[in-house]
């Protein structure tokens, strides 16, 4: 059984793909939404999920 190192402080932790996939789709959303602006389309209205 291996153990691997404890993390210091002053190593960030890497990202897990969850959470940069979670940031690509929160930037992409941001992005789209000015760019519907910029074209002239009416904001579209929150959907519940």
């Amino acid at each position: 059984m291996s153990e691997e190192p404890a993390p210091t402080q002053n190593t960030p932790r890497p990202k897990g793909l969850l959470e940069q996939m979670e940031e690509l789709m929160a930037a992409l959303n941001a992005d789209l939404s000015d760019l519907q602006l910029k074209s002239g389309f009416p904001p579209k209205a929150p959907q519940d999920a």
